[in-house]
């Protein structure tokens, strides 16, 4: 899951703690070796560095103003309140990177934690200082926008950021009316707030019995920890009772979600745009057409994910499938365990394959304490990239534990910081921090490309299972499940646009057509029970402005690519570290084509549906040997 914390990209993905090298006292920070924990003097040397960098870069916050009504005065004062505008957003956000990753060695140290928090004071102000900036490129007219540009030579850096400002001139309003819009702020997100504390506070939870006497409570945590239990008569208690509450509340949830929609349809009708879905795409500058021919091409592919739920069928050994048995384990569990040191030399052997000029990156990573590597007593679970430290390098925050989950997760967090080193080293700041559209590509690419090694390297049948399981379920979850999300966010702003009320029973006739749809109900390839279909008011994306469609395009993008590189297209490699290059230098569509990847084609889906039918003809080939 990639989450966008200020321009700083974090992915957050929760993992167990554990594993360290022998000899080492677990979850005690000073007794790991310092080969294996990040250097954060990159940075900065010293707290007390960082204090008196603090308070030179507050000085600086204030003298913004110099600008301010100036700006569309002439090229030369548009490019200094640039310059100056982003040396000091580049020199703040390291200042704010070092707090939060001081932080996380140890949350409860109260230290670091008030740097942290004082930085995220700072920043309020420094945005609220450097506020008017926008507004007044947007005020200045297309014909003096490229009269300063000949003048001043020197806004060439920033042209592709003026150009993402001005495109919007369509879709802004007079001072006063954009000044009603943001007040009308302070009320639109109250359909979220009231989500978020409900479904996580305030709604009542049921307690289920398991066969093992073991009592589960069934909030999110403990519905998603208990699902996948091998006991089907377990699955069966826990989904009846999971969605049964919420079933008991689908008018709350109900006026909840079509009270979010109507934000959005206000928010489309006062800027202009013909359609929720233009207006949330347009912020990337995404065609719709992306996004229709991804639920198109899902559709006509449907086929190929009936034959993964059919094997999913045979491998559980049921003689129906339903949709509570989507989450147990396809294969027993297998001994996979990876020391750090040796799964880090398995991480560079599998991406070998994308150069000499990515290798030599990589060893930058692994070698010079980019990596806070251990759990320790204290330190902030899961992994994230700090992304774009940019005059220094990217940090990765991992709690790393030996099992297979681990050395991807690695791999995954390698493909964020080399993308941020290959954007920072060739494009100025302005350009480097890379959309959101193209954030996950070069990650999951890394965690292809590492389960195709491995899937060479390894030769017992249950090892090789494990993988090509693992990885089927990501075909489904990440690329069938999310379109289905988006499908069904596309088809409820639909209706809303068109006047229909949505009520939580329609929400659910909506989303029980859908599901069925998917999980081919009709065709008897798995029974979808109605209850079951009060899903959609679990999920916290619909509450994101179309924004779960990227998961499912950048899986598309990465496999494409991985497909290219590994059947032999040597051009690939050049135009791939190219890709990695390209920051947000160009928006993200065309960003994709020079690799060759046509999101408005069909040849991206098309690749990937070949990987996973390859997929399946393995696990086939496997369980018939081993039948026999």
């Amino acid at each position: 899951m990639k989450i966008f914390f200020m321009p700083v990209f974090i992915t957050i993905l929760y993992l167990y703690s554990g594993m360290v090298p022998a000899g080492i006292k677990e979850n005690e920070r000073e007794t790991i070796p310092e080969k294996y924990k990040w250097d954060l003097t990159h940075l900065f040397p010293s707290v007390e560095a960082w204090q008196q960098a603090k308070d030179q870069i507050v000085s600086r916050f204030d003298k913004m103003s110099q600008f301010k009504g100036k700006i569309g005065n002439s090229g030369t004062v548009l490019f200094k309140a640039l310059d100056y505008y982003f040396k000091l957003r580049q020199d703040f956000y390291l200042f704010y990177t070092y707090a939060l990753q001081l932080s996380d060695q140890d949350i409860r140290k109260s230290g670091p934690l008030s740097m942290k928090q004082e930085a995220a004071q700072l920043e309020t102000q420094f945005e609220k200082n450097s506020a008017f900036i926008r507004p007044e490129i947007l005020s200045i007219s297309s014909a003096p926008i490229g009269k300063f540009m000949m003048e001043e030579p020197r806004l060439k850096v920033y042209a592709q950021y003026i150009d993402n400002i001005q495109r919007l001139r369509d879709f802004t309003l007079s001072q006063e009316a954009e000044a009603l819009v943001a007040e009308a702020g302070r009320v639109t997100g109250t359909a979220q707030d009231i989500f978020t504390v409900f479904s996580n506070a305030d709604m009542p939870r049921p307690t289920v019995i398991l066969s093992d006497g073991k009592t589960v409570r069934l909030d999110p945590s403990g519905y998603s920890a208990s699902r996948a239990s091998a006991v089907r008569s377990d699955r069966v208690k826990i989904f009846d009772a999971f969605f049964g509450a919420f079933n008991e509340f689908r008018r709350t949830f109900g006026t909840q979600l079509y009270g979010e929609i109507q934000k959005n349809i206000f928010y489309k009708n006062a800027r202009g745009y013909n359609s929720c879905l233009d207006r949330a795409l347009n912020t990337d500058n995404i065609p719709t057409a992306v996004y229709h021919k991804l639920i198109e091409n899902t559709h006509r592919n449907l086929p190929t994910l009936h034959r993964y739920l059919q094997l999913r069928k045979r491998m559980l050994g049921v003689d129906e499938l339903h949709y509570y048995d989507m989450y147990p384990s396809l294969v027993k569990e297998v001994d996979l365990k990876y020391d750090y040191d040796a799964g880090t030399k398995i991480i560079k052997t599998a991406l070998n394959v994308l150069g000499p000029r990515y290798s030599e990156a990589l060893d930058l990573a692994l070698n010079r304490r980019w990596i806070d590597v251990f759990p320790n007593t204290g330190k902030r679970s899961g992994a994230y990239s700090t992304d774009h430290n940019y005059g220094a390098h990217p940090y990765i925050l991992m709690n790393y534990n030996g099992n297979y989950e681990d050395l991807s997760t690695l791999a995954h967090e390698l493909g964020h910081a080399l993308h941020s080193h290959f954007s920072n080293e060739a494009q100025p700041y302005v350009n480097s921090l890379y959309p959101i559209f193209l954030a996950e590509v070069a990650s999951t690419a890394n965690e292809a490309l590492l389960i195709d090694h491995e899937l060479q390297r390894l030769d017992h049948p249950d090892q090789r299972l494990s993988l090509l399981g693992s990885y089927l379920e990501q075909f489904r979850t990440t690329l069938f499940r999310q379109t289905q999300f988006a499908e069904f966010e596309l088809r409820i702003h639909e209706e809303a646009e068109k006047g229909n009320a949505l009520s939580g029973d329609r929400f659910t006739e909506i989303y029980l057509d859908i599901l069925e749809k998917y999980y081919g109900h009709d065709q008897g390839v798995t029974i979808i029970d109605e209850l079951y279909a009060m899903e959609w008011a679990y999920i916290p994306h619909f509450y994101y402005n179309f924004y779960v469609y990227q998961y499912s395009t950048s899986f598309l993008a990465s496999q494409a690519l991985v497909e290219k590189i590994l059947g032999g297209n040597t051009e690939m490699i050049t135009k791939y570290i190219t890709f990695l290059s390209s920051g947000s230098s160009e928006y993200p569509i065309p960003t994709l084509k020079k690799v060759g990847i046509d999101m408005t084609a069909d040849e991206p889906f098309d690749l990937a549906m070949q990987k996973m039918n390859k997929i399946m003809d393995e696990i086939e080939a496997i369980l018939s040997k081993q039948k026999n």
